[in-house]
């Protein structure tokens, strides 16, 4: 009988852990990791968040073998499944051969378990012991329901389910879902997802979080998605700044993060603040005491000489002492990132702001839309992606002309409009953009000087990204600075299109906290489901019913 001499994948289940212990990576001279440790059992759920550049993907790929730390050691007992967020565009195989690859190992298996049924029913030599170690590796890799499992995740996930088709004539989104559903259906030990988000509709959502959760085995993601986050994770390690640069670890799931995270930063502020205060108190002293020096260590007129030195050199001590203790004192703890500060916008009590009333524009907003919004007003517009939500908020803030209806902006009404995307001049420094906005609207009177606002007191740009030109700034700063030009309006009304887009998650709970507090008119619409769950309560229009409604006070 012929012996079987392929190597199996063979999932470790209980046994499996990757150990993480003092890791430290380096880019060039920029330490993009800083003395990680963590541990990932089969029941771990794991995500992992933090601002971009953080080294959230190099976590990722030290914990799958694919980097290797500069600093500390990794461990790994059991079988892993990676998706990063960049695929092969390259790749020259059918959905069916990614598929079959997938669970290669399961198919191996089970062609071999044929087989030694096969040579059992023919009494060969051997047989009997044969086909035990076969159907013991059958049951281990769980192979008689691998294609299932994967074909499952192809139609829940909404992917390519021909076969035949090639990869190279799909879409990046279509690509993205057949590999997740291969890494959902090949039951490895563990998953270490990149965004796994993107590219998913609703029912794609809700079948990865179902099945991240009930999985047998470990799972890391990492994810800006809030609502994910708050499903599934358990564990948080966060790789946002710290007063000592490691990263923190919390449990207690996703509202465990958010209190840490806030007890953190209190008491980073807090021990910032002493040790700044205790700094100046000590320059201070020095000061002093050099003044002092020179100037008001002479004795009165007729004291002898002798007893002038004697000052003098006292004098001289004390400069010194003072010198010494505040060489000494090094402030050790770097200075705390930035709080968002939502401006107080005041609103127009006892009158309509903005009045919407059937509207519609050919071929982008299907109409009649209509809503009215007061002091203190809500409202959320949800729809499938071309159902004009973006337009009917350009038509609420003036800056699109609608065919049918009218739009009606009360005197004295200042209205704030977030885009979706930003056209900011790229050439252009933001504190110079910013600095001609608040200008600008002073002068024309909608602003009075007394409410302009700083650019820094929002604490959206921190002084030395505020100097540098648009395009030198990430996405993501330039959408803070998007945010800020309609901060700067002081708006009674805000209209934000897809305001989490490109945000931190930090800055995201604290945007959602401010405009639930705010008694400004605030309409969102946005496909974060997290969001739309923090604004549940709010009144709705749902434009793929194109309904309208009338938004209390």
């Amino acid at each position: 009988m012929q012996l079987h001499t392929r190597t199996y994948r063979v999932p470790a289940r209980h046994r499996a852990q990757l150990t993480v212990s003092d890791v430290s990576v380096m880019r060039g001279v920029t330490r993009v990791l800083n003395h990680v440790d963590l541990t990932v059992t089969p029941s771990s759920r794991i995500a992992i968040v933090g601002e971009n550049g953080r080294g959230k993907s190099t976590l990722l790929h030290v914990l799958a073998g694919a980097l290797g730390p500069d600093d500390g050691t990794v461990q790994r007992i059991g079988t892993i499944g990676v998706a990063e967020q960049e695929m092969d565009t390259a790749d020259e195989r059918t959905v069916g051969q990614a598929v079959a690859d997938a669970i290669a190992d399961a198919l191996a298996a089970l062609a071999r378990l044929d087989a030694a049924g096969h040579a059992l029913a023919e009494g060969s030599e051997s047989a009997s012991d044969e086909y035990a170690a076969a159907l013991e590796l059958v049951e281990a890799l769980d192979a008689w329901d691998a294609e299932r499992r994967v074909q499952i995740a192809l139609e829940a996930l909404g992917a390519e389910t021909d076969t035949t088709r090639p990869l190279a004539e799909l879409s990046v989104g279509q690509r993205y879902r057949v590999r997740l559903a291969c890494l959902l259906g090949s039951d490895d030990d563990f998953l270490l997802l990149d965004e796994p988000t993107n590219h998913l509709d609703r029912g794609g959502l809700e079948f990865l979080t179902a099945r991240l959760r009930s999985r047998n085995g470990g799972v890391v993601v990492v994810s800006h998605d809030r609502a994910l986050l708050s499903d599934f994770a358990e564990t948080v390690v966060d790789l946002d700044p710290t007063p000592d640069e490691r990263p923190r670890v919390y449990g207690s799931g996703y509202s465990g993060y958010r209190e840490g995270r806030s007890a953190e930063r209190e008491r980073w502020e807090q021990e910032y603040q002493r040790q700044q205060a205790e700094h100046a108190r000590l320059k201070d002293e020095l000061s002093a005491a050099q003044n002092r020096l020179v100037s008001g260590w002479r004795p009165e007129k007729g004291h002898n000489k002798h007893g002038r030195a004697t000052r003098a050199g006292g004098l001289v001590q004390s400069v010194h002492r003072r010198r010494e203790a505040l060489a000494a004192h090094a402030v050790t703890v770097p200075e705390p990132p930035l709080e968002f500060r939502f401006p107080e916008l005041h609103a127009r009590a006892g009158a309509s702001l903005l009045s919407v009333e059937n509207v519609s524009l050919a071929g982008r907003l299907r109409g009649p839309v209509s809503f009215s919004l007061s002091q203190r007003g809500r409202l959320v517009v949800t729809g499938p992606n071309g159902a004009g939500k973006s337009t009917l908020l350009r038509i609420a803030g003036g800056e699109l002309t609608s065919d049918t209806g009218s739009v009606r902006q009360y005197r004295g009404t200042r209205v704030g409009l977030l885009r979706q995307e930003s056209e900011l001049p790229a050439e252009q420094r933001a504190s110079e953009l910013y600095h001609a906005r608040i200008e600008a609207l002073v002068s024309a009177g909608t602003v009075p000087s007394s409410e302009a606002i700083g650019l820094s007191e929002l604490g959206l740009l921190k002084p030395q990204e505020s100097g540098k030109r648009v395009g030198e700034l990430s996405v993501g700063q330039q959408r803070r600075l998007d945010l800020a030009l309609v901060l700067a309006v002081r708006p009674h009304v805000l209209l934000l299109d897809e305001p989490t887009n490109h945000l931190s998650i930090a800055l995201v709970d604290e945007l959602t906290e401010a405009l639930g507090a705010t008694r400004a008119a605030v309409v969102v619409c946005s496909h974060d489901r997290q969001l739309l769950r923090d604004v549940a309560a709010w009144p709705n229009i749902d434009l793929s019913a194109v309904a309208g409604i009338e938004v209390p006070a």
